[in-house]
């Protein structure tokens, strides 16, 4: 059936193929993405919790796989409300899916600490964020071998989707996160059909709310997703507790709807409930969705700016509740906080080694790098590309080889001769 809501312009691709298939060009992004080693890795990436701490929590690559779900279930459901969609004028699930297991992609290993430290090393060469390294990956990196590296000649519309920055590096004041590398515009470019953004969206935080709606679907399955699976995830490992809970609720100054909201969750982890009480919570979130039309300097190009997704208040109101919860509660719990300096340590110490030894003049040139990165960085002729190179490495790390890596260079009982990777 063909589906009216998309034309040729958001079918084109960065760069030209010609491809015979029975697929759709959405579908056809999809798959490249889960058949991808960029996409595999995500399964040893910390969520919350370290990878490999426990065996029940989720990963990345869960945490992605119930994204895509998610964002799926709110493209069928908003099909059934009705006008202005409709049988053959629809928001593509498939394209959503892809959107939805791409967008963590581009996050380095350790969660959050990781993407700081990265982004801490890499200030004076044009920073690190998740969201530009995810463009990156499928732009320019995702295949990989001896040879080199490439990107995988996205669709505008699917490149589009996993945009939830817009604003580059170099056109923000000290910027910590959410913006786009500054080598990156001319996907932006690519993606803005080179028009040129008005003065009234120059402003950086009106820019990043620019979304196409599958970005926007995207965003809000990512926050049904963790704003209730951290919680279930955080009681389950021992970090959130009933008295705990009791003791934020008093301090928090909660309204009436959030009090509401942590009256519930105490009385499903009393009842042993929690699981049931949150799957059902998803499709409240889901069904709490709806479309309406908008205007941009891009609506006049696309279906995909011409809507935009609204999401009923109450219920983002409680998302930001139990997201308030979780990050005053488990990530910023002593525990947590000694993982993540951990994580963030071993970060920088790699990066400080790999520099010195394949960007420093007169450096050790220890071979720590495999070939085919070490040809890539050599490759390079300015230390700011150099720099990014040896960055693009460590963020493709999973946990376990951070971690295993580093206590191979720095543990003197560590390692051995016959170890191959």
């Amino acid at each position: 059936m063909s589906n009216r809501f998309y034309n040729r312009f958001d079918c084109e691709t960065l760069e030209s193929k010609n491809i015979s298939d029975y697929r759709s060009a959405f579908q056809i992004d999809r798959d490249r993405i889960i058949y991808s080693n960029s996409f595999r890795r995500l399964q040893s990436k910390t969520q919350v919790f370290l990878s490999g701490e426990y065996d029940f929590y989720r990963t990345r690559l869960t945490h992605s796989i119930e994204v895509a779900q998610i964002g799926r279930s709110i493209c069928r459901y908003l099909q059934t409300l009705g006008d202005p969609l409709g049988e053959d004028f629809f928001v593509d699930p498939d394209l959503v899916e892809a959107v939805c297991l791409t967008h963590d992609l581009g996050h380095p290993p350790f969660g959050h600490s990781g993407e700081r430290a990265l982004h801490e090393l890499m200030r004076e060469h044009g920073g690190f964020e998740g969201n530009a390294q995810t463009l990156r990956i499928i732009t320019e990196a995702i295949y990989q071998d001896d040879s080199g590296c490439r990107g995988m000649k996205p669709t505008r519309a699917f490149l589009d989707g996993v945009l939830k920055y817009k604003k580059l590096h170099g056109e923000l004041v000290d910027p910590d996160n959410h913006f786009l590398y500054d080598e990156q515009e001319r996907y932006r470019d690519f993606v803005f059909a080179s028009r040129e953004i008005p003065v009234d969206w120059s402003d950086g935080e009106d820019l990043n709310r620019l979304k196409s709606i599958e970005c926007q679907v995207m965003d809000w399955a990512d926050d049904t997703a963790y704003s209730l699976n951290d919680i279930v995830d955080g009681v389950r490992a021992g970090f959130l507790t009933t008295e705990k809970i009791r003791k934020w609720s008093r301090t928090a100054a909660l309204n009436a709807s959030a009090e509401k909201a942590v009256a519930e969750l105490l009385n499903a982890i009393a009842e042993d409930r929690l699981e049931s009480v949150f799957s059902r919570k998803i499709g409240r979130f889901i069904q709490a969705v709806s479309i309406g039309k908008t205007e941009n300097f891009l609506s006049d190009l696309t279906n995909r700016y011409r809507f935009a997704l609204k999401v009923d208040p109450a219920v983002a109101g409680e998302a930001e509740i139990y997201k308030k919860l979780a990050f005053e509660v488990i990530f910023r719990s002593p525990q947590l906080q000694q993982i993540e300096h951990k994580g963030a340590f071993v970060l920088k110490q790699l990066f400080h080694a790999l520099r010195e030894n394949y960007i420093e003049p007169g450096g050790h040139r220890i071979r720590f790098l495999p070939v085919s990165a070490a040809t890539l960085v050599d490759g390079e002729t300015e230390v700011r590309a150099k720099t990014r190179r040896l960055s693009d490495y460590l963020a493709s790390m999973t946990d376990s080889a951070a971690i295993r890596t580093y206590k191979r260079l720095f543990d003197p009982d560590f390692g051995s001769i016959t170890e191959i990777t």
